[in-house]
């Protein structure tokens, strides 16, 4: 059985560093800490967690609270917050909240219980409010880390995509196709995603001397289901849209296998894009228009600022602002 000496003896460190890596990993250097995990992994040593926690009371447990664990999106997002975890000697426990507010304040207190030791929260909700949580930690704020989907006026670190700007982006787009009558499959109502993504469409629309038109916009959930529900519902009406934007890829998948029942053509009779660049996107048919956003980088980035938060080198709150980019792929053309 392997311990301790023999992971010293593979990293060529002494005891005394494997241990302060494991316990303390922010006291040793990054290029050593790669080093001890690398000869963890190899010596297959199981250090005895309790007891490092006891001693410093600290987990190395991060808490993401996810909204839907089988959307692609997050998915994506979870790989760069464990990659960033793994290499920062933390853990990640995953969370599926299904959106509902008292489990993410279930899943918040585990902070409270010495169960992690801060939370990653990729809605736009506050599982502290109102807890009393906040006054033992520096700044008086807990330990959370807000990304993806941000807070309105966020007390918190956070990282969020300029989604009224990608939003009009992917308007202008459609609007230089020749588009005037572009539909829309909206998001969850109270989404601060769904808000910014519908400014950016109006932006584009008044840019463009476009009277916007409210019965163009089309409820939706994210899911593949509301997306196809909508498309019938737009396709169907007597003056329908020539192209319909989604707020995200699989309500657009959803749309476009709608529009084909419905013996359309996309994009000849109607353009469809979406939203995140999901890797089925590009293997859709056809291939789908898209907004990309670098959901592995929000993953880490959050990681990163809650690390930062956790050992004590932050100062002040920081929210950054990553970029996307516009994927034009087969799903939009002009109009015919």
């Amino acid at each position: 059985m392997s311990n301790i000496r023999t992971v010293a003896r593979l990293a060529g460190v002494s005891v005394a560093t494997v241990s302060r890596a494991l316990a303390k990993p922010d006291l040793v250097s990054p290029r050593t800490r790669k080093k001890v995990l690398a000869a963890v992994e190899a010596a297959g040593y199981k250090p005895n967690l309790m007891a490092v926690q006891f001693r410093s009371r600290r987990t190395r447990n991060l808490a993401v609270l996810v909204p839907v664990i089988a959307n692609p999106f997050f998915s994506r997002v979870i790989t760069g917050i464990q990659g960033c975890a793994r290499e920062a000697g933390y853990q990640v426990l995953l969370c599926n909240t299904q959106g509902r507010e008292e489990t993410e304040r279930e899943y918040a207190r585990m902070v409270q219980n010495f169960q992690a030791d801060g939370v990653i929260q990729l809605r736009a909700f506050d599982p502290f409010a109102d807890s009393g949580v906040g006054s033992d930690f520096p700044g008086g704020l807990p330990p959370l880390v807000n990304a993806c989907e941000v807070m309105d006026d966020c007390r918190y670190p956070s990282v969020k995509l300029d989604n009224r700007a990608a939003a009009r982006a992917m308007t202008d787009h459609l609007v230089r196709l020749g588009h005037r009558r572009i539909g829309v499959i909206k998001g969850p109502q109270r989404s601060p995603l769904t808000r910014d993504r519908i400014a950016g469409y109006r932006d584009a629309l008044d840019a463009a001397g476009i009277i916007y038109d409210e019965t163009l916009l089309c409820p939706g959930d994210f899911t593949l289901q509301s997306g196809h529900r909508a498309a019938g519902t737009l396709i169907t009406r007597d003056n329908p849209p020539s192209a319909i934007f989604c707020e995200n890829d699989e309500m657009a998948i959803g749309a476009i296998q709608r529009i084909k029942q419905g013996g359309l053509r996309v994009p000849e009779d109607i353009s469809v894009a979406g939203f995140d660049d999901i890797a089925f996107a590009s293997y859709s048919d056809p291939p789908l228009t898209t907004i990309a956003q670098p959901a592995e980088e929000f993953g880490a980035t959050a990681a990163r600022l809650l690390i930062d938060q956790l050992e004590g080198r932050q100062q002040g709150v920081t929210h950054s602002v990553l970029p996307y980019d516009l994927v034009v792929r087969d799903s939009t053309g002009p109009v015919r």
